[in-house]
């Protein structure tokens, strides 16, 4: 079920001294004229006759803020949208109905429990900025028209939220938030109202749906991993395939590499190993064959050449 969220964000209240102080000063003004005008002697029927003109007076006067437009009515017909500042309206003929905010609203709202595209139930929480662009039909055309665009965006965004699938609402939020803008506003346009932007704040799963989500991230990471580490060994396998091609043709020097990788175990950790005796006649057989090709280079003689 869908539900507006009144959560109203504290905002200091605007002062509105001159709207009374300047009534007033205009109501002692008159009421001192009065008094001026019959003193020495007031009488009872005079006193009464300048309470009576001060309450016209001050009841004509009127002060509009600078972010506000006062809609005018004369002979209960709109007449006419003052402000800001002072403005004046003829006494029981005028009336001021009613004084219109046109500053930057922002209402929250959400919708809870809403089916997606394909069935999943989800709470949406947004915000939506606007403001009123026409004081005459925000007043004649919607009795509150605040209300009404917190209703119109909560429909909005159940519509919105039942033609889209879980995954596009989850990685096209921005392509959304226009689309709930756009729904908005053609709802709010003759009432006076422009939507500025919709921001979706928030898109809450169940939580069954959620260890779903992570178990099946998890599964596709693992999955990328066992690849990567497939395509390694791959790539090991075929160096050791080249290795042994070079190994096959040379026997001395795969015992060399035995050899080796002996000694680099048992380097760091000085451990004595019981060697094959084919290992040793190697060693000393590579021996002789180093300090043969030695003296023979030093007496001048050519290698021999190793025939196939």
């Amino acid at each position: 079920m869908a539900a507006i969220q009144n959560q109203e964000p504290w905002q200091p209240e605007p002062s509105r001294s001159a709207t009374l102080i300047i009534p007033a000063l205009f109501f002692v003004a008159v009421m001192l004229i009065t008094i001026l005008l019959t003193y020495p002697h007031p009488s009872l029927g005079q006193l009464a006759a300048g309470l009576v003109v001060a309450w016209l007076v001050t009841s004509s006067v009127h002060v509009v803020l600078e972010w506000e437009r006062a809609v005018i009515l004369r002979w209960g017909k709109f007449h006419r949208v003052a402000g800001p500042g002072l403005c004046f309206t003829i006494p029981i003929i005028d009336s001021l109905a009613v004084r219109i905010d046109q500053r930057m609203m922002a209402t929250p709202f959400m919708a809870e429990q809403t089916l997606t595209m394909d069935a999943v139930p989800v709470n949406v929480d947004a915000v939506l900025f606007w403001m009123v662009w026409d004081p005459r039909k925000a007043a004649m055309e919607v009795e509150n028209y605040a209300e009404a665009v917190s209703w119109a965006a909560q429909t909005a965004l159940r519509d919105v939220i039942g033609r889209t699938t879980l995954a596009t609402m989850l990685a096209e939020r921005e392509k959304l938030d226009e689309d709930l803008r756009g729904i908005i506003d053609r709802k709010t346009e003759p009432w006076g109202v422009s939507v500025v932007s919709v921001e979706i704040r928030d898109v809450i799963i169940p939580q069954e749906l959620q260890d779903a989500m992570s178990r099946e991230a998890q599964a596709e990471r693992e999955r990328r991993a066992r690849i990567i580490l497939s395509g390694a060994e791959k790539e090991i396998s075929d160096l050791f395939l080249q290795a042994a091609q070079t190994y096959k043709g040379d026997p001395l020097a795969i015992q060399l590499r035995a050899m080796n990788l002996i000694y680099e175990s048992v380097k760091e950790k000085g451990s004595l190993i019981l060697m094959p005796t084919s290992l040793v006649d190697c060693a000393s057989a590579l021996a002789q064959g180093s300090m043969t090709a030695q003296k023979k280079a030093e007496e001048g003689e050519p290698p021999e050449e190793k025939i196939n």
